[in-house]
């Protein structure tokens, strides 16, 4: 398990340097736990907190230090440094995002913000976009990689992605940030809360804009950006052991963007919520903590080109996703503990392509019911030895039931200094309301299955060198795909729009296959006041459908090769300074043709000055060569970027 934030490499040989490179001094900032202590690190991203020395499968977990210092303006830039992540994006921020972990497709890892899971129903595949979630009010993100279903449900084929905004821990406290940089760009962001003991609250809110660049990269004007967002967390003790939580998020945002020709005046709007209730009692004497909650999101989304004369919308969808879950805790024991639950989800779509013209459109809905039971036990019979398993059941409307399954176990012989990881887990992914009811769908579709294991270690040299390595494989299976109609001869009955006889040129099946298996490397030391950190990760994503043309190439935009580096020193002045470069390897930039994305390096500069305790100003240069890359093709990318800005928590 990682549990610093990584960077590294390209090649073996260079694997090699990397690997004695992180035998020289190095550090993260004095508020990150040591490397002797990661066994005070609990898992929250398992849906209930557990020691880092007893989870077997592969987790990475940033605190509030590591985030500060990385200073990102979107979660994922701060995610591309962790092992195994890649990311595509159409232009600058607020443009079209896909988050693959692992080589997974882009609808296959599941977002979580205070246990509240994001998603919208609307989208083609189901799941997040991750477009719009900026760092915020972040204090800790977890990235749970590989197959996750037994107790995230749909989606949980790449992996999970865990953010926990700020608690409080005085009375009344604060925290504001503010920034501006190139292209225009300005941030702020400002929180406020308090402890009692009776009740824990927080809010927060803040607003990003940017000129940003052109989305295309043949494109003359640029495409811009605004969003404001607010969250907030209430806990109200009403008695001992029984509590009550209240949750929220709420996102509101513009993002200008060009057509696939160039330039364009068009723009989208998207509004996001989601809340939370939750009732947790604990009976037995605290042995059995219980958790009842309902969750809904909702996902308004709206295209308009103002060069139409008549009707200016072009796309209106709205999602929804309301869920019912109990959770239940049972510790019989240090030693044994066991998580049940059942859930209940209601998916709910709209949309619509309006006509230049002043007829009316019509929203149809759609929707589909997910039921499901799962369980997990962990049991550690041994000092430093851990055992899990678990199962899930899901009865959908639409396919009807599935089942899944995963085991672990990890050993730690000297209380977290060495760790050894083992398991295989099972994911699957259900058919999205978009791929089942749309004029391209099947309502008949099977979800994607996956399967996989890993092998991990890691081993520790008291607070100067920590290393980790792992091996993974997944296969997936049923992968829902775009299948086109033949252009001649008698088309099949697929090609047919349900319910008329209007043909089409497409439509969704379970056509696809692809195996994936990799190695993730990385370390992290420091010495005196230097430190270094890296990570590589090699990923063999390829397609496996049988009779394909494209068997055994490599996933479009799944680079081999990743691979991150930082070095800097922490002064005791409260300064602290980085050199930081990531490495993307070249990959295919779609499914079928030649055409490939070029490999590129970027390097950043990063420093920070605590100017007194509650005070601090931080500056950055991204892209410090101004590399031109594209990881769509066609589509622009940031150049060079300077930011500078301030920080206070008080």
């Amino acid at each position: 398990m990682n549990c610093r934030i990584p960077v590294a490499a390209r090649t073996p040989a260079f694997t090699l340097a990397l690997a004695l490179a992180l035998h020289s001094p190095g550090a993260w900032a004095e508020e990150a736990d040591a490397a002797s202590s990661d066994t005070r690190i609990v898992v929250t991203a398992l849906r209930t907190p557990v020691a880092a020395e007893r989870v077997s499968d592969t987790v990475t977990v940033l605190d509030e230090a590591q985030i500060v210092a990385a200073q990102p303006i979107a979660l994922t830039d701060i995610l591309l440094r962790t092992p195994g992540i890649s990311m595509s994006r159409n232009g600058g921020y607020g443009a079209t995002t896909s988050l693959r972990i692992r080589g997974a497709d882009a609808g296959q890892t599941v977002m979580v913000i205070d246990g509240m899971r994001l998603s919208d129903a609307s989208s083609t595949a189901g799941g997040y976009a991750f477009a719009n979630f900026l760092i915020d009010d972040a204090e800790r993100i977890e990235i749970l990689r590989g197959p996750q279903s037994i107790l995230w449900g749909s989606d949980a084929i790449g992996g999970v992605v865990n953010v926990r905004t700020r608690r409080p821990s005085k009375p009344l406290e604060g925290s504001f940030a503010v920034e501006a940089g190139s292209r225009d760009t300005a941030s702020a962001r400002a929180g406020l809360g308090g402890s009692s003991a009776a009740i824990d609250w927080r809010l927060s809110a803040s607003r990003f804009s940017t000129d940003g660049i052109s989305a295309r990269s043949n494109g003359t004007e640029d495409d811009g950006y605004r969003r404001s967002a607010a969250s907030g967390t209430v806990s109200l003790r009403l008695a001992p052991g029984f509590s009550l939580d209240l949750r929220g998020y709420w996102s509101d945002s513009r993002n200008d963007f060009d057509g696939t020709a160039g330039d364009s005046l068009a723009y989208g709007r998207t509004e996001e919520w989601s809340g939370y209730a939750g009732l947790n009692f604990e009976l037995l004497e605290g042995k059995f903590a219980n958790r009842v909650a309902v969750l809904q999101t909702e996902t308004d989304r709206e295209n308009y080109d103002p060069a139409r004369r008549v009707r200016q919308i072009t796309f209106d969808a709205h999602g929804r996703v309301r869920r019912f879950e109990y959770q239940g805790t049972y510790t019989f024991s240090d030693a044994l503990q066991a998580v049940f639950g059942a859930e209940r989800e209601a998916q709910r779509m709209t949309t619509a392509s309006p006509s230049n013209s002043t007829a009316p459109y019509v929203l149809t809905q759609t929707k589909a019911e997910t039921d499901s039971i799962y369980g997990e036990m962990r049991v550690t019979p041994l000092t430093g030895l851990t055992l899990n398993g678990g199962a899930r059941y899901d009865r959908q409307s639409r396919f009807g039931g599935n089942t899944v399954y995963s085991a672990g176990v990890v050993y730690t012989p000297n209380a977290g200094a060495t760790v050894l990881r083992a398991g295989y887990d099972e994911g699957f992914k259900a058919p999205s309301l978009y791929q089942l009811y749309s004029i391209y769908g099947v309502d008949d579709l099977r979800p994607e299955r996956a399967r996989g294991w890993e092998l991990g270690a890691e081993q520790g040299f008291g607070e100067a060198l920590r290393l980790t390595a792992v091996w993974f494989e997944r296969e997936t299976d049923d992968l829902i795909d775009f299948a086109y109609c033949p252009t001649g001869g008698t088309l099949p009955e697929a090609c047919t729009i349900p319910g008329t006889s209007t043909t089409r040129f497409g439509y969704y099946a379970n056509v696809k296959a692809s195996h994936a298996r990799g190695l993730e490397l990385g370390g992290s030391a420091k010495w005196g006041i230097l430190f270094a950190e890296g990570n590589y990760s090699w990923i063999e994503a390829e397609d496996r459908t049988a009779g394909s043309e494209t068997y055994g190439r490599q996933l479009q935009r799944v680079p081999r090769h990743l691979a991150n580096i930082e070095a800097g020193v922490n002064l005791p002045q409260g300064i602290r300074a980085s050199a930081a470069a990531r490495y993307a390897g070249e990959s295919y930039n779609a499914a079928t043709g030649r055409e490939k994305l070029d490999d590129y390096w970027l390097v950043d500069l990063r420093a920070q000055w605590q100017i007194r305790e509650s005070l601090s100003l931080q500056g950055r240069v991204e892209n410090v060569g101004n590399e031109k890359y594209e990881t769509v093709s066609g589509y622009g990318t940031l150049g060079r970027t300077i930011h500078l800005g301030l920080r206070s928590r008080f």
